[in-house]
């Protein structure tokens, strides 16, 4: 893991090379979307047995996989599943909006609704890649938006089966309406309906460069969440930290993925030494060696800066994803932190924290895009309505001004459709 000077640090660089290649696959996931929207089922029928191994009947998961599941998943694990759900409520419950009503004056009234979306789709990806916590993550907020219908799209295996722990996760977040259909043609499927599948409102949910594509290419028929590109970790850190601690949060990160990023800012060259000391030392032989060592080496580093100020503008620049802070002040950095998707503060707040269980969500903006997009949230899965009232007399005080704004854009029939209204009946 190199250690660099923050005067060496390249960021225009960097940028650059964490932004994917989005357009390599566009054709072929085109033709995936272009296929289920004009034959439904009969291409989901043909593209899991062609990329997922094996012939279903049917998409839907029953109630008794359901149980099945359940059942493997074994009722310790379930108790941790029900937790970590209740934390997550607890943060989002407060997120909640309420509408608004105000008179600005006699005979004018104005407001805005807060209206759920009626469908949401959540893609939960399968195989190695199978994570219950995302499926609570997305669930949670969307129902406490009061959604009307969730459903989920996952993979099956080369058996015909779900992942256990989806179904699980699924279970207590009070989802039944579950199908076994996974990459683009999924998102096709929640995108434009199927015979099986329902056309929804919006599609959520991570999944790999081809997931990711026909997301971006379905948005405008649907909305989604985000584009979401690997996953990143900041780690601003001075002689207060732990040294063990820091460089296990860094191979965390780096074990998702050989292109996530792992980074390290401190003041401490003490700590940055002891660190790149410390990964090596867990690297060597770890279960996840191949994928972590990958990462490290591609997307891993230590810069040394000068003071917490100079980590901060830096960390601005980058807009990670996750920012740790572990520094004598936490709350004061995190004061001046502008852009992180989401945030732990101190010592004893490791990042796996809120990837499963303490409340905040874990889908957040990679790639620097927290420089302008939010968590998911409750205000993903809701709409907003604006409604305006005018009496006759209010609308007569203010007509001049109305006719002549839209005579000077040219618009006749705009202010004639004022005049309209001032006019004897």
């Amino acid at each position: 893991m190199k250690i660099i000077k923050a005067e060496d640090f390249n960021f225009t660089e960097y940028a650059k090379f964490r932004k994917s290649d989005e357009r390599k696959y566009d054709s072929t996931v085109f033709e995936i979307i272009e296929n289920v929207k004009k034959r439904g089922d009969s291409a989901l029928f043909e593209y899991t047995e062609k990329f997922d191994g094996v012939i279903l009947d049917d998409f839907r998961v029953t109630k008794e996989e359901m149980e099945s599941a359940l059942s493997t998943v074994g009722k310790d694990l379930l108790k941790v599943f029900e937790e970590a759900s209740e934390n997550i409520t607890f943060f989002h419950e407060n997120q909640k909006r309420k509408g608004f009503r105000l008179e600005k004056e006699k005979g004018v009234y104005m407001g805005q609704r807060i209206i759920p979306l009626e469908t949401v789709g959540i893609y939960s990806p399968g195989g190695t890649a199978a994570y219950p916590s995302s499926l609570i993550m997305n669930v949670v907020p969307a129902k406490i938006a009061g959604v009307d219908r969730v459903i989920v799209l996952t993979p099956p295996d080369k058996k015909g089966s779900v992942n256990p722990g989806i179904l699980a996760a699924a279970h207590i977040s009070g989802i039944d309406e579950i199908y076994k259909v996974g990459g683009a043609q999924a998102i096709a499927a929640m995108a434009y309906g199927t015979e099986t599948v329902p056309m929804v409102d919006k599609i959520v949910g991570p999944g790999n460069i081809f997931v990711a594509t026909a997301k971006r290419m379905v948005y405008g028929v649907v909305d989604i969440d985000m584009i979401a590109g690997p996953s990143d970790v900041l780690i601003i850190a001075d002689d207060t930290a732990v040294s063990e601690y820091v460089a296990v949060d860094l191979l965390a990160q780096a074990e998702h993925d050989e292109n996530s990023a792992s980074i390290l800012i401190t003041t401490s060259q003490k700590l940055a030494t002891e660190v790149k000391d410390i990964v090596d030392e867990l690297l060597s032989g770890s279960k996840r060696e191949e994928i972590a060592s990958k990462s490290i080496e591609k997307n891993g580093m230590i810069i040394v800066v000068d003071s917490i100020d100079d980590a901060i503008i830096l960390s601005n620049k980058i807009a990670p994803e996750h920012l740790e802070i572990c520094t004598a002040d936490p709350d004061a950095v995190m004061e001046k932190a502008r852009n992180a998707g989401s945030i732990f503060l101190g010592n004893f707040t490791p990042e796996a924290l809120g990837d499963y269980f303490a409340g905040p969500n874990h889908t957040i903006p990679t790639s620097g895009t927290a420089r302008f997009f939010s968590p998911l949230s409750v205000d993903d899965f809701i709409k907003k309505s604006s409604y305006l009232h005018y009496s006759e007399d209010a609308l007569k005080e203010h007509s001049s001004k109305v006719i002549r704004f839209a005579e000077s854009e040219g618009l006749y029939f705009h202010s004639e459709s004022v005049n309209a209204r001032l006019r004897k009946r």
